[in-house]
């Protein structure tokens, strides 16, 4: 796979935020070919997971994504913090955004929203036992609503396409196979 990898000769940063980062890269292709101006967006890593209750309940999380200027039906995750792994960051976001803990955290799959234009990856997980024990702790730009659903109900929301978030539709199929409902 080697002779399909291109060389980075110099990168240049437009933008460099806190929650996005944009340069601008030169490349040689394998064939020699320059490209002057390739573009990477960097974002921090993230983490969601398909959580279950005690009870065998999918928590489901609602919020407003300004991007698609919309509510989004979406399993529990968001960005792994400077210095923390990915098993860490999972237990901080379901405890933050949901306020379950969980007696099990299995990773299942790492993800690329779209490694065409985007660095970062998603790590996605199982999580099963969750028990609420506290109230949400949500960060200034978060207004969260929680919803409980059966797996037959997640299953029928799948199908509607009403959970319309890639990296969370993809997550979900993951997490179904390892459960034995999805064959």
């Amino acid at each position: 796979m080697n002779e399909l990898h291109w060389e980075k000769i110099s990168s240049k940063y437009l933008v460099k935020e806190n929650w996005a980062t944009l340069r601008v890269d030169s490349c040689r292709m394998p064939d020699g070919t320059l490209i002057d101006d390739y573009y990477v967006l960097e974002y921090p890593n993230w983490v969601n997971a398909v959580a279950l209750t005690e009870e065998n309940e999918v928590i489901l999380i609602k919020q407003y994504r300004h991007a698609a200027e919309t509510v989004i039906t979406e399993i529990p995750g968001g960005c792994i913090d400077h210095g923390e792994l990915p098993d860490e960051a999972i237990k901080r976001e379901l405890l933050e955004e949901t306020g379950y803990a969980f007696e099990n955290i299995e990773y299942l799959t790492t993800l690329y929203a779209n490694p065409s234009t985007s660095a970062n990856k998603t790590f996605t997980f199982l999580a099963t036992g969750g028990k609420k024990i506290q109230e949400q702790h949500l960060d200034g730009r978060e207004e969260i609503i929680v919803e409980l659903v059966t797996i037959e109900k997640l299953k029928e929301l799948l199908l509607a396409n009403k959970i319309q978030q890639a990296l969370h539709v993809s997550g979900i199929y993951y997490a179904l196979i390892k459960l034995g409902i999805y064959k």
